[in-house]
């Protein structure tokens, strides 16, 4: 078993296959069912702590909807649906109590359900969920495997330009998890942000003595993908995660100036960077890339398999 944290993404803004199907039946709404597959996931809802058991594939549904905005590009939409259905899958069969319940947060995938979904998008939810639903559907049953067993698709929101090897970020090596280029959001315009912390916030978050007119004496290194691996302040050292994790960037990129007595944090894309990044598959899909030359190029080595031969013994419960 792997040991990689369970929490997939942080958003800026998650058997027997079942037939799950959009009814062609015309309404004045798009009318979308799905049927019931023999798999289930038992959701525990971290508001009520009621546990909602749903199909598979309408499980799927609704943590891309939850996961990724509805209007990025439909091939885009189709890798995060096998990704989230690869993650469901893997964490499904680690499990030896086949009652597994997961949770609806990032803890592991981001899940609403249809009445929470309509809440949230208000008159905009039937075009939204249907091109959702349309794009799951088109990849029913599938997931991504590596040497013929599934993987864990870690995704995350926006790459700094690269992705990062699971071992920088983790401690922990995955040969399908591997840093690659993801030049497609670098003209988005959050790939940068600014964090500024007085000297006082920023030694009191980092446990490190600073004084006010005085200049703290700084160093970094950086992995190949650009991210901070160490950074050296006042003699205390932090690794890049630490440091992102302490002071709630967005990412682990970060360049540092000390003004007076104001340190300005810059960042460089969003999240954790190991795996997929949204809006570099999104970025692909509108480059004309199908959705699986997206998990090729996010995930190494891999191959897409239905969940009938990668997982047999999940489909037989």
């Amino acid at each position: 078993m792997i040991v990689l944290p369970t929490f997939i993404v942080k958003l800026p803004f998650g058997d027997q296959v079942g037939s799950a199907v959009i009814s062609e039946e015309k309404t004045e709404e798009t009318v979308t069912e799905v049927k019931e597959d023999s798999l289930e996931v038992s959701v525990q809802r971290a508001d009520t702590e009621e546990v909602e058991k749903v199909p598979l594939e309408q499980y799927v549904i609704s943590v891309v909807a939850s996961e990724m905005p509805a209007d990025f590009a439909e091939e885009a939409l189709k890798a995060q649906a096998v990704a989230a259905r690869t993650y469901i899958v893997n964490h499904l069969q680690q499990q030896d109590n086949e009652e597994t319940v997961i949770t609806d947060t990032t803890e592991h995938q981001v899940y609403k359900n249809e009445t929470e979904l309509k809440e949230q998008w208000g008159e905009e939810f039937q075009w939204k969920y249907d091109k959702v639903t349309s794009a799951v559907l088109a990849t029913e049953g599938e997931i991504i495997t590596y040497d013929d067993t599934p993987i864990t698709p870690t995704f995350f929101s926006m790459s700094n330009g690269y992705t990062e090897d699971a071992e920088n970020y983790w401690g922990n090596e995955q040969p399908y998890l591997k840093s690659v280029e993801s030049k497609w959001e670098e003209s988005h315009p959050d790939f940068l942000e600014q964090t500024i912390f007085t000297v006082h916030e920023l030694s009191e978050k980092l446990g490190v003595p600073l004084q006010a007119g005085e200049q703290a004496a700084l160093s970094i290194s950086r992995t190949n993908s650009q991210r901070v691996a160490q950074l050296n302040m006042n003699e205390t050292t932090f690794s890049g995660k630490e440091v992102r994790e302490k002071l709630g960037l967005r990412s682990n990129d970060f360049s540092i100036k000390q003004q007076n007595d104001h340190f300005i944090f810059t960042t460089k894309g969003y999240g954790h960077g190991v795996g997929m990044s949204q809006h570099g598959a999104n970025g692909m899909a509108e480059a004309g890339q199908s959705y699986d030359e997206i998990l090729h190029h996010y995930y190494q080595g891999i191959e897409i398999d239905p969940l009938q031969e990668a997982a047999p013994t999940l489909v037989s419960k």
